[in-house]
């Protein structure tokens, strides 16, 4: 866990740990039940090697190891699981002068476990119950001693599923975390919005990112988009140019930041000065705004990504870019030229959480809307569930070209269109926890308490 933790926040996480851990006991263990095993190890994962070389691409633990303890440094380590025991946290630190090996774990949650330090793999398996293991389960990356461990079933599909499908449902300590994440994330959003407004590169405003967020590149959740311009076009934008644009028309930056293995996803656009451009992110933020008040328990997600294309369809007429109705514009499908993507997706241990088209424990999937094949959750939502909300409107060039060749292309004011895609595109992002009777807000919440 990076950085320091406030004492109010240390006592939040301490006072719910315990039953988060007791939630995920319970859910491992009858998942377990239902498919015959008499325990689970699950890994911390390794970092792989670069090709033809000794060194390491950076660690990033396994989402199922996270879910049961705050380490995201711990190569080598395991997890394991028999109901009814103490879970038993098996920490490789080799004895190694090359790197520095993860630390002794203290804090709120490690009296929760039976910890074991080990040297190596070797000693790891001896720490492991010899007669259980043939019926045991493991979930996490394939190595080479795996197959003579001689456990049960590698990577069970239906038991995965089964253990995703509830992951959606935050416990209060998975919360907790997720609004450190944020806070986090929004000092970072802070920091990189004042290097734009004072003329800095892509390179520039993500080490202003980093800065405010007090975070190394690896320790982020994925790696921020930074986009400037016409960058804000290219929906991943990977580029960071080091060298600042003659003119700083627009920025795009999704970006997040990460605590105790949970992760916030956070987007904002910013213009460069005052006019259309301007006017067209505040449009957007308020339609963003009208898809977070529909949030709420019992919602199927499709039918609020099916929203905010009618609302897409509003707003680009309101805006001169469409003309016509927007009744018209939504049957052409012209808000799939500015709005290509999903609106949103669980978030998590994983920014893209798992489990986001299960309609069941056992694995039933629930299909996309036909004509919409890029979301990335189609649930209905549920108290505990945490959503990203992230519309936005872009002017893709691959897009546009392809509109202009068809019947779409007539109702589309290309005049519009050339003033507004030197800027490239928007997108305003915020995580949002469903409650009942709606949905807590974390990223505006963050951005409030900073002011």
């Amino acid at each position: 866990m990076s950085g320091t933790v406030s004492q109010t926040l240390q006592a939040r996480l301490e006072a719910t740990f315990s039953s988060h851990l007791a939630t995920v006991c319970g859910r491992t263990a009858q998942a377990l039940e239902v498919y015959g095993y008499t325990g689970l190890l699950v890994s911390s994962g390794t970092a792989p090697m670069v090709f033809e070389d000794d060194r390491p691409y950076p660690f990033e633990a396994n989402a199922p190891f996270k879910v049961w303890v705050p380490l995201s440094d711990a190569p080598g380590s395991f997890i394991w699981f028999e109901p009814g025991e103490k879970p038993r946290l098996i920490l490789e630190r080799p004895l190694d002068y090359w790197h520095k090996p993860a630390d002794v774990p203290e804090g709120y949650w490690v009296a929760h476990f039976d910890v074991r330090v080990v040297a190596d793999r070797a000693a790891a398996r001896a720490q492991l119950p010899a007669d259980l293991l043939s019926q045991a389960a493991y979930i996490g990356d394939a190595f080479l001693e795996l197959t003579a461990w001689g456990i049960g079933a590698v990577n069970p599909r239906a038991l995965m599923q089964r253990l995703d499908f509830s992951r959606a449902i935050k416990t209060p300590y998975e919360l907790e975390c997720l609004r450190e994440a944020n806070r986090l994330g929004a000092l970072g959003h802070q920091a990189a919005a004042r290097a734009f407004a004072a003329g800095a590169s892509e390179f520039d405003i993500e080490l202003a990112f980093l800065k405010g967020c007090g975070l190394r590149e690896q320790e982020l959740p994925y790696n921020p988009i930074v986009a400037l311009n016409e960058g804000a076009a290219v929906l991943h934008y990977q580029v960071l140019q080091k060298q600042p644009p003659a003119q700083h028309l627009s920025l795009l930056i999704d970006a997040g930041a990460e605590f105790a293995g949970y992760a916030s996803d956070i987007t904002r656009t910013y213009a460069g000065a005052a006019g259309d451009f301007a006017a067209l992110i505040r449009r957007i933020d308020q339609m963003q705004q009208e898809l977070c008040a529909l949030v709420r328990p019992g919602v199927d997600w499709r039918d609020l990504h099916l929203k905010a294309h009618e609302l897409t369809a509003q707003l680009l007429v309101d805006a001169g870019i469409v003309r016509g109705s927007p009744a018209a514009a939504l049957a052409a499908g012209v808000t799939q030229v500015f709005l290509p993507h999903g609106i949103g997706h669980l978030l998590g241990l994983e920014v893209h959480d798992v489990g986001g088209f299960l309609r069941t424990a056992e694995g039933d999937q629930i299909e996309k809307p036909e004509g919409h094949p890029f979301l990335r959750l189609t649930r209905v939502l549920e108290d505990g569930f945490v959503v990203t909300m992230e519309p936005g409107v872009y002017f893709i060039p691959q897009l546009l070209d392809a509109a202009r060749q068809d019947a779409r292309g007539k109702l589309i004011d290309w005049e519009r269109i050339a003033a507004l895609s030197p800027y490239g595109g928007i997108r305003i992002e915020d995580d949002l926890a469903v409650r009942p009777g709606g949905c807590d807000n974390l990223t505006r919440d963050a951005f409030s308490a900073l002011q």
